[in-house]
């Protein structure tokens, strides 16, 4: 029980460690950016598309039901108010549980005409990790049966269901995807892990179980995303995801990982937090809030990773498995896939880096 407590505390460190360094890059950014040659500037947000600014609803209804580990979120498209949506289940990282730590990213899905739950699947950070996934799979349960029973809302359309977590959410939605069929939730036909982990602690022992990913179906469209300067997670827990879910298509996944770009400022860097994407109209007002400094300045952690990156390949996913479209801009290593725009003096960034199912790429490390 307390070498349990001391990794968990352990790793709470290294997450606020590793906030404060990323928090501090845009002002080593600002430094670069004052000499006499002309500034080199990333590329914005591209207007439509996967990834895109263009939205088909204006605003978000919000609500939250539950308590302690099994609490959750509600964000459902309005402006105008359709009468039902896809359903993405949004799951943040370790003690990341105020959603406006990830709130760009959660308007941009819900904007563009999805219903998002966001559970809380730790009471406090000591919540045990075992109890994780099933508190995730609890919320997720219930929030469907009210979306579809109470009234009021947006209908949940149940054939149209994707899952994207980040960090110890990233394994816990590939845990609800293998688990779906068992806990009586519809198949989530788009899954994006992003920079996963982790399954085990400082010492290599167990951390955060991984279910058995042979029990994601083979039609799901899968995604492991891992950055090349993530050094809290590193790609391990991603790659093993990717390599295990062995009954998915090998057409149906990808392992991926968004590269780390200095050309120009402020430089992309793939770190640990890169996924983040503050919006404090989506806070919670309580003690996570001052606990992420990286509320305290919305926008720094929004760039070209997010837009050409993460949201681009989310989007594209979601696109391919409920309508059939724009799904090389998700898999099979296509140019549309790999883009990462250019910066302002017409140099490309770093592209992404896939690999296909069915290919002989890296292993995990063990």
């Amino acid at each position: 029980m307390l070498h349990s407590m001391l990794a968990r505390i352990r790793l709470i460190s290294l997450w606020c460690a590793a906030l404060v360094m990323l928090f501090a890059l845009p002002l080593a950014a600002d430094d670069v950016g004052s000499t006499s040659q002309p500034a080199v500037h990333p590329p914005a947000q591209p207007v439509d598309g996967p990834g895109g600014a263009k939205a088909a609803h204006a605003s978000v209804i919000t609500h939250t039901y539950g308590e302690g580990g099994t609490q959750y979120w509600v964000y459902e498209p309005d402006g105008p108010k359709p009468a039902s949506a896809p359903v993405v289940i949004f799951i943040h990282g370790w003690c990341a549980w105020n959603p406006a730590i990830y709130g760009a990213w959660i308007d941009h899905i819900v904007k563009r005409g999805n219903i998002v739950i966001f559970p809380i699947y730790q009471a406090t950070v000591l919540t045990s990790p075992h109890d994780f996934t099933a508190n995730a799979i609890a919320s997720i349960q219930d929030a469907l049966r009210r979306l579809a029973n109470e009234p009021g809302h947006v209908k949940p359309q149940l054939d149209h269901f994707a899952a994207v977590g980040h960090s110890v959410g990233g394994l816990l939605v590939a845990n609800v995807a293998a688990l779906a069929a068992e806990s009586e939730l519809p198949q989530i036909r788009a899954v994006m892990s992003t920079e996963p982990g982790k399954t085990t602690n400082g010492s290599g022992q167990p951390f955060v179980p991984l279910s058995d990913m042979k029990k994601i179906p083979a039609t799901t469209l899968l995604l492991a995303v891992a950055g090349d300067n993530d050094r809290l997670v590193g790609k391990s827990d991603a790659l093993r995801i990717f390599h295990e879910s062995t009954t998915v298509a090998a057409e149906n996944k990808n392992f991926v990982i968004v590269r780390s770009d200095s050309h120009g400022t402020p430089p992309l860097v793939a770190n640990h937090l890169a996924p983040i994407a503050p919006d404090t109209t989506y806070n919670t007002s309580g003690a996570a809030a001052a606990f992420h400094p990286a509320l305290r300045n919305p926008g720094v952690m929004i760039d070209a990773l997010d837009y050409y990156g993460f949201w681009k390949l989310f989007d594209g996913l979601c696109d391919a498995a409920f309508y059939g479209t724009h799904r090389e801009f998700a898999l099979g290593d296509a140019p549309e896939q790999r883009y990462m725009g250019k910066w302002s003096d017409g140099t490309p960034v770093k592209e992404l880096e896939v690999t296909v199912g069915g290919a002989n790429g890296e292993q995990p490390t063990k």
